[in-house]
């Protein structure tokens, strides 16, 4: 993992935890202000607990069990009586506990000796963002799509493709499915791929967009590295979403057949959302890869095929 990558991840959690505890002792403050008989519990079980610690500590006394088996219970009732005094006054019972923003690792990051699933999250969404950096998404949106460059019957087919990504956006969530944009250059598959990215990441999703060749290339330095890494391969495999812009441009090759077939199963297997686009049709990419690719995209993927003429020769008349 890029070390500025976990350093990030690290600084957010120390953050997260920071408020939560921040949060809590506003809460505390709040709640001794108006009413006081909690302060008055909890002060009676801070006292129980240093009790507690020093029984465990020195081991005195003949019955060190039941001394603390009582102790446990008198903590347990004080606990339900201040939790009563809370709900009888209009609050949450668990109003006066600490939120954090993983209850699993209690935002530190760490479940037992392994990083907490929200850290590997947290880091995948922040290398996934820095691979971003150069894909330059924030320049298309569904806004700045425009239907009238397409005539006919190619309007509606598009219009269509344009209603159903657009939804697919708004509604992503996990297993949402994959697609499948396909068609002639200059239709607007990378635009409609773009729009998609940012809804998605506005929504707080990692997604990675890049094109195929510029993923595969990274995959391949790392796996055939001295370290041989796994980085690149873990985070096209591990993203909510994946779009492989330009399907078919790579260089041909049974390393990069076999990773793609591999990227495909994979994320299909794990509920994966992934977006393919590609000027090839199903033939050419039948002929161009592994008979089980162009089965996996056609019995699980949404295939659009765009129409019309190129957007930008249209666009290019029309400022002559």
């Amino acid at each position: 993992m890029d070390n500025s990558v976990f350093e990030k991840a690290q600084s957010i959690m120390t953050s997260r935890r920071m408020k939560a505890v921040s949060e809590n002792d506003r809460r505390i403050d709040e709640i001794n202000r108006k009413l006081p008989q909690i302060k008055e519990i909890n002060d009676a079980l801070y006292s129980t607990g240093k009790e507690l610690i020093g029984i465990i500590t020195s081991g005195r006394g003949a019955d060190v069990s039941g001394k603390i088996e009582e102790l446990k219970r008198n903590n347990l009732g004080a606990q339900a009586m201040a939790r009563k005094i809370l709900t009888d006054n209009g609050y949450p019972a668990d109003y006066l506990d600490i939120r954090y923003s993983c209850p699993k690792c209690h935002d530190t990051g760490y479940f037992g000796d392994q990083f907490c699933d929200c850290f590997r999250q947290l880091c995948g969404k922040l290398s996934a963002d820095q691979l971003n950096k150069s894909a330059h998404l924030k320049l298309s949106s569904f806004e700045t799509f425009s239907l009238s460059y397409y005539k006919g019957e190619d309007y509606t087919t598009m219009k269509n493709i344009f209603d159903l990504t657009r939804q697919f956006a708004e509604t992503f969530g996990s297993e949402t499915g994959s697609i499948l944009m396909f068609g002639a250059t200059g239709l607007g598959k990378t635009h409609l791929s773009l729009a998609i990215a940012n809804r998605v990441l506005e929504k707080g999703y990692s997604v990675i967009y890049d094109s195929a060749i510029n993923i595969l290339r990274k995959i391949e330095q790392e796996h055939f590295s001295r370290e041989h890494s796994s980085e690149m391969i873990d985070l096209v495999m591990d993203t909510d979403l994946l779009i492989l812009d330009d399907l078919g441009t790579e260089y041909e090759t049974t390393f990069y057949n076999a990773t793609i077939y591999n990227i495909i199963n994979t994320r299909l297997n794990k509920g994966k959302s992934t977006i393919i686009s590609t000027n090839l049709g199903f033939e050419g990419i039948a002929n161009r890869y592994d008979s089980r690719v162009v089965s996996r995209i056609v019995s699980a993927y949404s295939c659009l095929e765009f129409k019309g003429e190129d957007v930008r020769l249209q666009k290019k008349k029309d400022s002559m």
